[in-house]
């Protein structure tokens, strides 16, 4: 049992490195992406630059946290979309589909980079979107603003809430799996669904009534919630601890269950024959 785990692991931890492989050969495109993150967060941020200076760090802040993390979800998303459609360009989806390895740990092998890419990125995007907003407008206090905030908590829980979003980053992934030509560009439709009821750029409490119960459903709400309040409030990990148990449950749930709807869309391929189709 203990040399299967271990064999797992190191396959896992190979097709991490295969990502960071593929990742230094688009480095360009990579640092183009970047820079489209970090000037998405700042254009952003700009909306509540007018704000009364005793408010305006704050209606700041709140805006940034929420393109910080809509950028975080997008990369998240995309790695794991974009794996099917990197493998077809490289022509071994076919290959991989019929190694010996179990899907599971492909799926978790993909996903951990993404996952730890995902959070390396929004930490530099958030920092120097701080430092951007701290010499721009001096007279909100940026940086004096968040002397308080709880950085560990608020990495802690983007850790935690990445289980989650991997499940539903993995089943939507089955779209370019089944459909190579517009696959890759529906998966923004549940990146899309995530913004609109998570309140990502406004307070769930201004939603309309019938969408509220919506918003419960999300780990997004709950995500956005602990790392506003642990950055923007100084919360501790102990007053984050109920948000962070409901994505942990979510993140148990989820991700069986997108691993699940992947083998079902891999039967499907195939028995079509979508994997000899080229994207």
């Amino acid at each position: 049992m203990g040399r299967f785990i271990t064999n797992e692991v190191k396959a896992a931890f190979g097709f991490v490195m295969r990502d960071l492989s593929l990742t230094k050969r688009y480095l360009g495109w990579e640092i183009v992406f970047f820079g489209y993150s970090l000037v998405n967060a700042l254009a952003v941020g700009l909306i509540r630059a007018g704000d009364a200076p005793d408010k305006q760090a704050e209606g700041i802040l709140f805006l940034v946290t929420g393109a910080v993390f809509w950028s975080f979800l997008i990369i998240l998303f995309d790695i794991i979309a974009d794996t099917i459609a990197w493998e077809r360009w490289e022509g071994t989806i076919e290959y991989t589909f019929m190694a010996p390895i179990h899907r599971v740990t492909h799926l978790l092998g993909e996903s951990g980079f993404g996952v730890c890419y995902s959070i390396i990125r929004s930490i530099f995007v958030l920092a120097v979107v701080v430092v951007f907003f701290h010499f721009s407008y001096p007279q909100a206090g940026i940086l004096g603003y968040l002397k308080h905030a709880n950085f560990l908590g608020a990495i802690l829980v983007l850790a935690v809430a990445s289980l989650s979003f991997l499940g539903m980053g993995i089943m939507a992934a089955v779209l370019p799996l089944l459909s190579p030509e517009k696959g890759p560009q529906a998966t923004h439709v549940f990146q899309a669904i995530i913004m609109l009821i998570s309140g990502i750029y406004y307070p769930v409490e201004i939603m309309p009534g019938w969408m509220q119960p919506l918003a419960r459903l999300s780990p997004g709400t709950y995500a956005l919630r602990s790392i506003r309040g642990a950055l923007l409030k100084g919360q501790s990990i102990r007053e984050l601890l109920g948000d962070i148990i409901v994505l942990l449950v979510a993140g148990v749930i989820l991700i069986p269950f997108g691993v699940w709807v992947f083998h079902v869309a891999e039967v499907v391929a195939k028995k079509k024959g979508f994997l000899k189709r080229s994207g």
